[in-house]
């Protein structure tokens, strides 16, 4: 056999499994497209709009009431008269006397026999007694002695008061004799002089505290206490002040 006789032997002989391969796979590309174009279509579909409509159901038509027939009026029925027959009271019988019951006298309590205190008790009773009696001549003395430190006192006020009415005294003896009363004065005013002055009596200032009403009177007493200085001395040194309050009248004598 040639090699051209071989050749035409293979080139007639055709496959039969070619032509259903191609048919499966143009079914496949078809059904491959479909899909494609129809999911794409229905991927794309535009949303559905949906309506709802809101609305109340509206209330029930109110239906009058027939009014009700009025009832009939009732019927009063009248009772008969009852006809109370008298009774007779039955007279109660009297209440029977209640006995008298003697009272019970009181009988006399029983008198407890003194018991006689023991020795301890007796020695701490004198004991409180003699504390008590200590307590009360110390309180009589404490008020004794109170009663005299103000005996004291009110000896020692009442000699500084007379102490200071003699020094003032002294004072008011020597500025009058110094006076000279002017000659138009009548009555008896007052006038009143704040005095300033050294321990040695010598007088720093005065000042007229309360006017007479007489302006000749004040300026004569003014010049008398000036002509005065030195004022007297106290009797004692605890009695001199350093400021004097004193008073002057044209007719007073001490």
């Amino acid at each position: 056999m040639s090699a051209t006789t071989a050749n035409a032997m293979f080139d007639e002989r055709v496959d039969p499994g070619r032509i259903t391969s191609f048919l499966l796979a143009a079914a496949m590309h078809v059904a491959l497209f479909a899909v494609l174009v129809f999911g794409v279509r229905w991927q794309n579909r535009p949303p559905e709009a949906v309506v709802v409509e809101l609305w109340n159901e509206p209330p029930p038509a109110v239906v009058p009431a027939e009014p009700k027939p009025a009832p009939p009026p009732p019927v009063v029925v009248k009772p008969e008269p009852v006809i109370v027959k008298p009774e007779i009271a039955e007279k109660a019988p009297p209440p029977k006397p209640v006995p008298k019951v003697a009272k019970a006298e009181p009988k006399p309590k029983p008198v407890p026999p003194k018991v006689a205190p023991r020795p301890r008790d007796e020695e701490a009773q004198r004991q409180i007694r003699e504390q008590l009696q200590r307590e009360q001549t110390s309180m009589a003395i404490d008020r004794e002695q109170q009663q005299l430190r103000e005996q004291l006192a009110r000896d020692s006020d009442a000699a500084r008061r007379r102490g200071l009415a003699d020094y003032e005294s002294k004072i008011r003896n020597k500025v009058r004799g110094n006076i000279v009363l002017p000659p138009d004065i009548q009555g008896n005013p007052e006038a009143h002089f704040l005095v300033v002055q050294l321990p040695t009596g010598e007088v720093l200032s005065t000042k007229l505290v309360k006017s007479s009403g007489h302006r000749g009177y004040d300026e004569a007493v003014e010049r008398a206490i000036l002509k005065s200085s030195p004022l007297p001395k106290p009797d004692k040194a605890e009695l001199f002040s350093r400021e004097l309050k004193l008073t002057f009248r044209p007719k007073e004598k001490d």
